[in-house]
């Protein structure tokens, strides 16, 4: 239960990010580095051979990036069938248009343009944690569950706006659990001042 505890995952990565501002910052933000690092995972070789199959015109290729794609999309899924299904269809879509996008651009291209969209989604997201958040990145703490529940927060965070909840008292529930975790970073602040 503890790997796919949404609650406990969405409390988690839901204390580095309370603020309003540095949420949307997030929330603009966060896919584009997923997006973009399946563009350049295009380039790793196939994990196996396969039929050819085209988007497009341009090859899909079944390698890291496919990987990628099937690990976040399976754990997205245990998380909460519904919005994980939705969020493992975002990522399917991603993988295919970042492979449609790679084989267009061309590696000698496509790391360039991967290289500044990552630059000023990580730049946009420290500041975001720098200047309003007032806290350090989850990435820090926990480097394996901030990447692989960044996107998946995101999406729950607006469909959450539009007042989905995975089941009955999910928010009430990890809001209580965000504040606790909050408190408990802002008391073990106060013993390092002193």
């Amino acid at each position: 239960m503890g790997l796919f505890d949404l609650e406990k995952h969405f409390a988690f990565y839901g204390s580095y990010h309370h603020n309003p501002v540095n949420i949307f910052i997030h929330t603009i933000f966060v896919w584009p580095i997923f997006f973009t690092a399946l563009i350049l995972c295009y380039f790793t070789p196939p994990l196996f051979t396969s039929p050819e199959i085209l988007f497009l015109g341009r090859p899909l290729i079944f390698n890291f990036g496919f990987l990628l794609t099937v690990i976040y999309g399976l754990f997205y899924i245990g998380l909460d069938y519904k919005a994980g299904s939705l969020g493992a269809l975002i990522c399917s879509g991603c993988w295919v248009f970042a492979s449609f996008l790679a084989s267009h651009l061309g590696f000698s291209l496509a790391w360039k343009v991967v290289l500044a969209a990552q630059i000023i989604c990580w730049t946009a997201q420290f500041i975001g944690h720098g200047v309003f958040e007032k806290r350090a990145p989850a990435l820090l703490d926990n480097l394996v569950q901030a990447f692989l529940m960044a996107p998946f927060f995101v999406l729950l965070e607006v469909l959450m706006l539009l007042h989905y909840e995975p089941y009955p008292g999910f928010h009430k529930a990890v809001e209580a659990r965000i504040e606790a975790l909050i408190q408990e970073w802002k008391d073990k602040n106060k013993k390092k001042a002193f």
